[in-house]
């Protein structure tokens, strides 16, 4: 992230842009060959040719508070507001987030991804995971973060309470619902 930062602290780079994953990846060593990288260097999807592969307008659909919607994806401006995605580390065995998600979901036959609403903006990188790899693309909803008493996002991360942990405590699988606003 480092590289990326000073990459694009120079002044013909403009502002600083943000995606899904933080900063957006400047394309500083898009044309190396794997051969030449770093161990540990980050191996990318270069989103400029992946999203001439498909389809101008990528589709999903998303349920919501009311109805179920169809969300639409230009292709293209995925390039500037997303960037080349991380899919591993090279010298690693395991890939990264969007990767996994997308190949465990399809191996398992998911066919709806209920998940905090701080992952909707990922929804487009696992489309295009999907599409580009001839998975089946599972129906999305995002709900509201759940929260402590002191608003503090609950997340497995920080050691949060389970569900399970939740139902023990006596919460019904209705005050659960309402916590998350399904």
């Amino acid at each position: 992230r480092g590289d990326i930062r000073a990459a694009l602290a120079a002044p013909q780079e403009g502002a600083i842009q943000h995606g899904p994953d933080g900063l957006i990846y400047p394309g500083t060593c898009r044309g190396r060959v794997a051969q030449s990288q770093a161990a540990d260097e980050a191996l990318r999807l270069d989103m400029t040719k992946s999203t001439a592969a498909l389809p101008d307008i990528l589709c999903y659909q998303e349920l919501g508070e009311d109805v179920p919607s169809t969300i639409e994806v230009i292709s293209q401006s995925l390039v500037a507001s997303v960037g080349d995605v991380v899919l591993g580390r090279k010298g690693q065995d395991a890939v990264a987030y969007h990767l996994a998600c997308v190949i465990d979901d399809a191996r398992q036959g998911i066919s709806h991804v209920i998940r905090g609403q701080d992952l909707s903006e990922a929804t487009q990188i696992h489309v295009v995971l999907q599409k580009l790899l001839g998975l089946q693309t599972p129906v999305y909803c995002h709900h509201r973060l759940i929260r402590d008493e002191t608003g503090k996002r609950l997340a497995k991360r920080s050691d949060a309470q389970a569900i399970a942990k939740l139902r023990d405590d006596g919460m019904s699988p209705q005050d659960i619902r309402r916590l998350v606003g399904l």
